[in-house]
C-alpha cells in the first residue's frame, strides 16, 4: 500500500502552529508598564543633599576620591575606604564579613546609587552618606582612628586641598594626637579633657572629612544592563533585537519577578530596591554577637551628632522628614535588615547582611522554603514554584548583572 505523505505547504503549517505555541505570549499592558519602571532610564536626576552643601562640588568630589583610597586615614596606615569597596568588584569586596584592621559583623554593601539611599547601613543608622563615610573611620575594626588623628593628618599632609574647599583649619597646637569619643580609654580621656570648642571644632573637620567622601560617592551610579536595553526597547514600542534580546527563559524569569514569586514587593524601581527594611527569616551567624538589625539602629540614628538634626548638618528641620518621621518601634524592625539593591547581585556573592547564604539559587531556595527567624517575624510566606521556575528566574536576574 502506498503512502501518502503530506504536502510541504501543510508540514509547514502545521510546524508553524507548534512553534506559536512553544513561544511565550506577548507582555500584557500592565507588564510593559511595570518594565518600564525597572529601567535605569526611568531613575530621576540624583536629588541635592540639603544636608551637605559641598555634595555636588566637583573639587570636594576629587578630594573625596584621595580620602577614599587614602590608607593613612587608618590606625595601622593599612586600611581606605577602597580596601573593602574594590573597584573591580562593584565597589564590594566579594566577603562574607568585612576586613578592615580586624573582621566585622557585616557585609561590604555595593556603592553604586548609594546616595539615592534615606538611611545608610544594611539596619540604616546613619541617615546620610556623609555621616555613614565617617563611621568606618571611628570603628576599631574598620579604620581604627579618631577625630583629632584625622585633623592632624589633613594639617600635615593635605591642608591645601581641605583648605580651598572649606575653609581655614583650626590651630591644633596643643591638641592631643589622638583624642575622640569612640577610640580607646585614653583617647576618650583625652578628649573629655578638650574644652567643648575645641571638640565641637575638630569634629566640624571630621564631618567635612565625610562630606567629601560623600561627594565622590554620589559619581558611583549603576551602568545600563541587557535587561536596561531591553525595558527601552520595550517601552519604545519596538522588538527588542541584538543585546536589547532576552531569552524567553529569561522573559520567562521576568514574568515571574513581577508576578508569581512577587520579587517587585521588596526589590522595585530602577534600583530594584525599595530602600526599607524587613525581616526575612535570615539565619544568625554562629559566633557573632546577637544582631537585631533596625530595631537598635533606630537608637542609633536618633542619637548621632552627625545626623540631619545635628550641628553639622547643612539642612534645616523641614529637610529631615525621612529622620523625623520614621517607624522608632514595633515588632517589624527586630532583624529588620536594608533590601538590597538586585542590580549586580547575580555577580557578588555570597548574600545577605553577613554572607549567610553562598549562592544565588540557595537564596531562591531560601524564599521557597521562608524559615523562621531567629527572633522576630518573618514576613516571608513560602514560595510554590517548579525547578524549572527558578532557573528562570535565576536567568532574569543575570540580565541586570551585566
Amino acid at each position: 500500500m502506498r503512502r501518502i505523505l503530506p504536502s510541504l505547504p501543510i508540514v509547514a503549517l502545521v510546524m508553524s502552529g507548534m512553534l506559536a505555541a512553544c513561544k511565550p505570549p506577548e507582555l500584557t499592558e500592565a507588564e510593559k508598564k511595570t518594565v518600564a519602571s525597572l529601567s535605569l532610564s526611568a531613575l530621576p536626576p540624583l536629588p541635592a543633599d540639603p544636608t551637605n552643601k559641598y555634595a555636588d562640588l566637583p573639587a570636594a568630589a576629587a578630594f573625596g576620591a584621595t580620602l577614599f583610597f587614602e590608607q593613612r586615614l587608618s590606625r595601622n596606615g593599612d586600611v581606605a575606604c577602597g580596601t573593602c569597596h574594590l573597584i573591580d568588584r562593584q565597589f564590594q569586596d566579594d566577603l562574607p564579613l568585612a576586613k578592615g584592621i580586624t573582621t566585622t559583623n557585616r557585609r561590604t554593601m555595593p556603592l553604586a546609587d548609594v546616595a539615592r539611599s534615606p538611611f545608610l547601613f544594611w539596619d540604616g543608622r546613619r541617615d546620610s552618606l556623609w555621616a555613614q563615610a565617617l563611621t568606618p573611620l571611628e570603628d576599631a575594626r574598620e579604620h581604627g582612628g579618631n577625630r583629632t588623628l584625622y585633623a592632624h593628618f589633613i594639617k600635615a599632609h593635605l591642608a591645601d586641598r581641605y583648605e580651598r574647599i572649606f575653609g581655614p583649619l583650626p590651630d591644633l597646637e596643643g591638641l592631643p594626637a589622638n583624642a575622640g569619643p569612640l577610640g580607646n580609654a585614653a583617647e576618650k580621656a583625652a578628649w573629655a579633657g578638650m574644652s567643648e570648642e575645641q571638640r565641637q571644632t575638630i569634629s566640624r573637620v571630621f564631618s567635612n572629612l565625610g562630606k567629601a567622601i560623600a561627594a565622590f560617592e554620589r559619581s558611583i551610579v549603576h551602568e545600563k544592563t541587557r535587561f536596561d536595553r531591553f525595558a527601552d526597547a520595550v517601552t519604545a514600542g519596538k522588538t527588542p533585537e541584538g543585546e536589547a534580546a532576552l531569552s524567553d527563559e529569561e522573559i520567562y524569569g521576568l514574568r515571574l519577578f513581577v508576578g508569581k514569586a512577587n520579587c517587585i514587593e521588596c526589590h522595585n524601581g530602577p534600583r530594584f530596591t525599595d530602600d526599607h527594611f524587613h525581616n526575612t527569616g535570615i539565619p544568625a551567624v554562629a559566633g557573632l554577637p546577637e544582631d537585631l538589625g533596625r530595631e537598635t539602629a533606630v537608637k542609633q540614628v536618633q542619637n548621632d551628632p552627625f545626623n540631619c538634626l545635628g550641628a553639622f548638618s547643612d539642612a534645616g528641620p523641614e529637610a529631615c522628614g525621612e529622620l523625623r518621621f520614621m517607624v522608632t518601634s514595633g515588632p517589624q524592625l527586630t532583624r529588620a535588615y536594608k533590601t538590597p539593591s538586585l542590580r549586580g547581585a547575580a555577580g557578588r556573592p555570597p548574600y545577605m547582611h553577613a554572607g549567610q547564604i553562598k549562592r544565588l539559587e540557595d537564596v531562591v531556595d531560601h524564599y521557597v522554603r521562608a524559615p523562621a527567624s531567629p527572633s522576630g517575624k518573618s514576613e516571608v510566606v513560602p514560595l510554590s514554584i517548579s525547578e524549572r521556575e527558578r532557573a528562570a528566574l535565576i536567568a532574569f536576574l543575570k540580565t541586570i548583572s551585566d
